[in-house]
């Protein structure tokens, strides 16, 4: 029996003809249920090109971040569809490997499907500058040596997980940023959830809004929160403790839209 499917694209200052020939052309690979955008703060011009896109769009005023914006979107979807998957907007990813991943939650014992620019079979078309590969590399590293997930890259923007597994992970994760990939993966498997790592085709995109200095920072704080909740979630009592010292934080699913908490 064929799944049904939803996909995020959380999307800021896109490039509009760029977005909508990729929702047209995730359609034509995955045939999903919906397509929803995520768009923060657009300007008129942005919500005109989009008007006749094949996709359901929700716009707010605020830049909520990547993570919000995607588990904005999941929460839309998560009692419509039996998966869900996320791609980034600028199409780096193309919708047949988004659809590849898919079918690794769709066919196999998986939960979670994460597509990889850095696993071996990856095709990679084009790369990144020498200081955006340089720390995605060197943070690739630190994340598997941090929390014990042996994957070869942890923020490709493509990945697939079942709304089962949405519905364990979602009461844990805070990170409203590009992090979020990271604590996504964290949380899973501090409880266990199958995990597949699937080789992508991949190609940079030169109007990405990713920044690469900051970025980077963004990361480094949440891996060391990503380590902590995932010692926390497995029972640590130091970790609990000091969990308990730091609350007051609300996960994503919990905070009204467009409203992102400092970490």
């Amino acid at each position: 029996m064929s799944q049904s499917l939803g996909v995020v694209l959380p999307a800021y200052d896109p490039a509009v003809d760029t977005l909508a020939a990729y929702v047209d052309a995730l359609h034509d690979a995955l045939d999903p249920d919906v397509v929803r955008i995520e768009l923060d703060a657009p300007d008129d011009a942005t919500l005109a090109g989009l008007e006749d896109v094949d996709a359901t769009v929700n716009a707010v005023d605020a830049r909520r971040g990547k993570g919000a914006a995607i588990t904005a979107g999941f929460e839309a979807l998560v009692d419509h569809v039996d998966v869900l998957a996320f791609a980034d907007a600028d199409g780096a990813t193309p919708a047949h490997s988004i659809a590849d991943v898919v079918d690794a939650v769709s066919n196999d014992d998986v939960t979670l499907a994460v597509g990889s620019r850095r696993h071996p079979d990856a095709d990679v078309r084009s790369h990144q500058t020498f200081a955006r590969r340089y720390l995605g590399d060197g943070f690739a590293f630190l994340a598997r040596s941090l929390l014990g997930i042996d994957l070869y890259d942890f923020q490709c923007g493509a990945k697939a997980i079942t709304v089962d597994g949405w519905r364990t992970v979602r009461p844990h994760l805070y990170e409203p940023g590009f992090a979020w990939d990271v604590e996504l993966l964290a949380v899973a498997a501090a409880h266990s959830l199958p995990i597949r790592e699937i080789p992508v085709t991949w190609e940079d995109q030169p109007e990405s809004t990713v920044s690469p200095v900051s970025t980077a920072y963004e990361l480094g704080r949440c891996l060391l929160r990503s380590r902590h909740r995932m010692k926390e979630l497995g029972g640590s009592s130091v970790h609990a403790a000091i969990a308990d010292r730091r609350s007051g934080r609300s996960a994503l699913v919990d905070r009204p839209h467009g409203d992102v908490e400092e970490p």
